[in-house]
């Protein structure tokens, strides 16, 4: 009986543990997930290329790139991601592999025009060593009554 409490008692040390631990790596990606948004509207190709994994995906409304055309892009001001306003977060981490979705609405000027659009974005991030990198973006357009479900 002893042996069993034992055990019970040891697992559930256990899985605190790995709750702190996922808590704390999710705080991690999440206040990256919200550098990156600023690093995109100040076009601060430094640090996003920093952030960016050289083999990136880059999914928009009007196509897919890699890394080297989604910065070309911020640095040029093609799309200026003037402001993300951030409704809503889900962090969801496996591993070396974080998913991060925001419920955002994207103020951007794109072809001349100042832009307000509703969007799920869906961030992969893989930790690397001792850094987390961008291996996909993904914006997906949604309604404004949209919500991420937990």
């Amino acid at each position: 009986m002893k042996k069993i409490a034992v055990t019970i008692i040891l697992l559930a040390l256990c899985t605190v543990g790995s709750f702190a631990q996922n808590s704390k790596l999710e705080a991690e990606v999440l206040k990256l997930s919200m550098d990156k948004w600023n690093w995109m509207a100040e076009k601060n190709v430094d640090q996003l290329k920093e952030l960016f994994d050289d083999k990136a995906k880059f999914v928009h409304m009007s196509g897919t790139w890699k890394t080297p055309e989604e910065l070309e892009i911020i640095e040029s001001g093609s799309i200026w991601y003037k402001e993300a306003k951030v409704k809503d977060t889900a962090i969801e981490i496996s591993g070396k592999t974080a998913i991060v979705w925001n419920r955002i609405t994207l103020v951007a000027h794109v072809r001349g025009n100042d832009v307000s659009t509703e969007f799920t974005v869906t961030e992969v991030y893989q930790k690397q060593k001792k850094n987390w990198k961008m291996m996909a973006l993904t914006f997906s357009s949604v309604r404004d009554t949209h919500e991420i479900r937990k």
